[in-house]
């Protein structure tokens, strides 16, 4: 059944969910078993209405191969203990970007249980964004019918090269890989210049969109003529004149124009895949500043063009990456999450971050360690959800704060960073110490007129309330202190007499 599809906000919130184990949580916390098809109200309710949309990752049929190397690998062993302490080999489910066919599981609700959630959903407004793997598929998968969609190899080829190559009957196929690692030995590798594998990729993600309002792309940036010619090279064959992206993109746009695509890209090539049609990019760099750098390298990151910002995610956390309080600490990944969840672009959360859940779970099992949640943190990710700037501000207009010292001999001013949102009357300014030392500093808000009247600072994230004069505020900026990683996010209000 054909399903019209939902547009994401502009700066839309997106939960991501790694689904399979996120099913068990809830069938332990309810003492039954659940699945899409059951899920109860409240986790609508109380989780997924905090967001515009829930990437649940992981519910395609998971390949029965990629299963059993899964179960074999020695080095995934060693992970699988780290993150459960009673792991069990029931526990391996095989990875989910191992893609045996791309329909839903029937262990986790099939697709009469995914058509379940995106009606709760729809009647929250919220979008589904689902998995889509472009560079690859696994060694079994029904799609290895079709010969002509991948990189052939050659006997020589296997015997010199066996983990980068396997045969099927008397045919050799190169596993999928990027161009600076060995293959991924569960994984079978699609010919990007193919046109018989753009059809079928197309035909696919036609049939994907019936389902939900988007995709996030593996490693989307495999795909680009320059990436895998670099990888391929005459193996790939002629390279096409179109890039893979603009055909896939725009034959899909066709027919639902408001579906999403969203890559995952690193490399810098997050601008060239937003010119190729995706609407929104992982933005990576962000990412690694946040965790090593500091709030000045933050600000010439965001000194970048708005329209390019616009399509970027921001996030702390995700399943490929160490949980957000293990990789910052959690007073840092406060000052970070604050950040990245109050730019421009689309805004990542991945489940368990806000809960300050400690274990990153390898994607191949089911099942999770139960972990205590920290509440001090998860109520600051609840409230910073309610307040940041959302489909409100969708036409606001965006721009950094000028930092100015409060005195010559007090340098503290470098470690705040700090920006407005603006639309018609409403004024959203956020300003983070983004730094292990208190800090002070002058904010000047350019766009703001304050003339003689009197202003209220409104901090929403402190629930604290300041008034200052207008012409103070032209004289000498916003006075702010801050301690360590500390931040305020202020409405901004005139008061009128």
């Amino acid at each position: 059944m054909s399903v019209s599809v939902l547009r994401l906000p502009k700066h839309p919130k997106i939960y991501e969910i790694n689904t399979w184990p996120w099913l068990n949580s809830l069938s332990e916390i309810y003492n039954t078993p659940i699945t899409l098809q059951n899920i109860p109200e409240e986790i609508f309710n109380r989780d997924i209405s905090l967001f515009d949309a829930i990437w649940l990752m992981g519910v395609w049929e998971r390949s029965p191969a990629s299963q059993k190397i899964a179960l074999e690998h020695q080095g995934l062993q060693n992970e699988y203990h780290r993150a459960l302490h009673e792991f069990r080999e029931e526990d391996v489910k095989g990875s989910p970007y191992s893609i045996y066919y791309y329909h839903v599981d029937k262990k986790i609700g099939g697709i009469e249980g995914l058509n379940e959630v995106r009606q709760h959903f729809k009647e929250r407004g919220i979008g589904l964004i689902l998995d889509y793997v472009p560079n690859h598929v696994s060694i079994d998968s029904l799609w290895t019918f079709e010969s002509d969609l991948f990189i052939e190899g050659s006997l020589d080829e296997l015997m010199a090269q066996p983990y980068d190559f396997f045969s099927i009957g008397e045919s050799v196929y190169a596993h999928g890989r990027d161009p600076n690692f060995p293959g991924w030995t569960d994984t079978i590798q699609i010919n990007a210049f193919s046109t018989e594998a753009r059809q079928k990729t197309i035909k696919t993600l036609l049939n994907i969109a019936e389902f939900c309002d988007g995709v996030r792309c593996d490693m989307a940036m495999l795909m680009t003529n320059r990436v895998f010619t670099k990888t391929w090279g005459e193996k790939a064959g002629e390279v096409p004149e179109k890039e893979f992206w603009e055909e896939i993109i725009s034959a899909v746009k066709n027919k639902f124009p408001n579906f999403t695509f969203i890559a995952e890209a690193y490399w810098d090539m997050e601008w060239e895949l937003q010119q190729q049609g995706f609407d929104f990019c992982y933005d990576k760099r962000l990412y690694e500043i946040l965790a090593y750098e500091n709030a000045n390298a933050i600000k010439e990151h965001l000194k970048a063009d708005i329209s390019y910002q616009n399509k970027l995610v921001r996030f702390i956390e995700n399943h490929d990456e160490l949980r957000a309080v293990e990789k910052y600490g959690i007073d840092r990944s406060r000052a970070a999450a604050l950040i990245a969840l109050t730019i421009p672009g689309a805004r990542l959360v991945h489940e368990g971050q806000m809960e300050g859940f400690k274990l990153k779970l390898p994607v191949q099992l089911g099942r999770r360690q139960t972990e205590q949640i920290n509440k001090d943190l998860l109520e600051f990710y609840q409230n910073l959800l309610h307040i940041i700037p959302g489909k409100d501000f969708s036409n606001a207009d965006w721009s950094l704060c000028r930092i100015n010292p409060v005195d010559s001999n007090d340098s503290s001013f470098n470690n705040i960073i700090s920006y407005l949102w603006s639309v018609d009357n409403r004024n959203l300014l956020i300003v983070v110490n983004f730094s292990p030392d208190f800090s002070k500093a002058h904010i000047r808000i350019d766009p703001l007129d304050y003339g003689s009247d009197k202003w209220e600072f409104k901090d929403l994230l402190n629930k604290k309330k300041f008034q200052y004069e207008g012409k103070n505020l032209d004289e000498y900026g916003l006075y702010v202190e801050l301690e360590a990683w500390k931040g305020h996010v202020f409405n901004i209000e005139k008061i009128y007499n």
